[in-house]
């Protein structure tokens, strides 16, 4: 009986510590978040990477009782702010609001002080949205092909801007102009607000962007929104032509938004974030600003992520081969 008994007490012992242990894990995963958390935006204000990420903080941040902090640190493309979170602890304290201008840039950067790839590790997506084209009025055109026809009978004249070199504008009109088999300039902006001044200003002629950037400017007859780039007409924009039966044949180009964080970031504390995120883009405020915004939201489950940067960025890379954009 004292063996059994001595049995039971280690057992009991056994339990309780195991117990214990369960408990204080659970304790340390419900703490999350225990302080504010900041959100790095790579890209100036005013753009669609800052309202899209300033709309998944603000909604963070009421879920979660805490201020998620939104840090625009733009430069070089967004490698910038993106360097700055490469270095930060892997804890959940620091987040990136992100575009595919990131594995856009990364395919054409040379060198850069981190691994595109792997630095980095989505926890979330936001939205996607096909871009809009458009034009400075004061360009002789109502649609697509008879900008095509103009720049092919005048080769180099006009001007296209994008948020910087290697970005997706950038990406998005060479593209084009690789489709439409014209040639065109192209004036690289320290963001995208600075290059929609300058089509709204005529400074350049055309902005291939988001319809964030473009719709208010379109509104005002400031720009000429002349098609989608979707190669069949987008439900988002059911008004407006797609781009490639207009003499740029197999042309489309998407942008998304997301959220990511520095690599190491523990796989609980990724699922966390990861669910939020979709809650958030489940609700009808959410859906509501998207519609605003002409996106669609896009949730990604942890699974769905899972080599996400490596594919678009490989894929980016075959992007640039055809768009004639060299390394830089």
């Amino acid at each position: 009986m004292k063996a059994n008994g001595l049995w039971f007490s280690c057992a009991a012992a056994v339990l309780a510590a195991a117990v214990l242990a369960g408990g204080a894990k659970n304790a340390a995963a419900q703490a999350y978040p225990a302080k504010n958390i900041q959100m790095i935006v790579p890209y100036t204000p005013g753009g669609s990477a800052d309202g899209m990420s300033r709309a998944i903080a603000q909604r963070l941040g009421a879920a979660w009782g805490k201020t998620v902090v939104v840090d625009n640190r733009p430069g070089a493309s967004g490698m910038i702010g993106t360097a700055i979170v490469t270095k930060a602890a892997p804890d959940g304290y620091t987040l990136l609001g992100h575009t595919s201008s990131y594995p856009a840039t990364a395919a054409v950067r040379a060198k850069l002080p981190f691994d595109p790839e792997t630095a980095i590790v989505p926890v979330g997506m936001t939205a996607r949205a096909p871009m809009l084209f458009a034009v400075h009025p004061s360009v002789p055109v109502k649609n697509i092909k008879e900008l095509i026809a103009l720049a092919k009978k005048n080769p180099g004249k006009f001007n296209y801007g994008s948020s910087g070199a290697g970005g997706n504008n950038h990406f998005a009109t060479a593209l084009f102009a690789a489709a439409a088999g014209v040639k065109m300039q192209h004036i690289p902006f320290k963001g995208i607000s600075l290059a929609v001044t300058a089509i709204a200003s005529g400074e350049i002629e055309i902005l291939v962007s988001s319809s964030s950037a473009l719709l208010p400017q379109s509104d005002s007859g400031r720009v000429r929104i002349l098609g989608v780039a979707s190669r069949e007409k987008s439900p988002l924009f059911p008004d407006l032509p797609p781009i490639a039966p207009q003499g740029a044949p197999g042309y489309e180009y998407y942008l998304w938004w997301g959220t990511f964080a520095p690599a190491g970031l523990p796989a609980e504390r990724i699922r966390f974030i990861n669910t939020e995120i979709n809650k958030i883009l489940a609700s009808a405020d959410m859906k509501k600003f998207l519609d605003f915004q002409g996106a669609e939201p896009w949730p990604q489950t942890v699974e769905q992520l899972k080599g996400l940067l490596p594919r678009e960025i490989a894929r980016y890379k075959k992007a640039a081969e055809v768009a004639g954009i060299k390394p830089l």
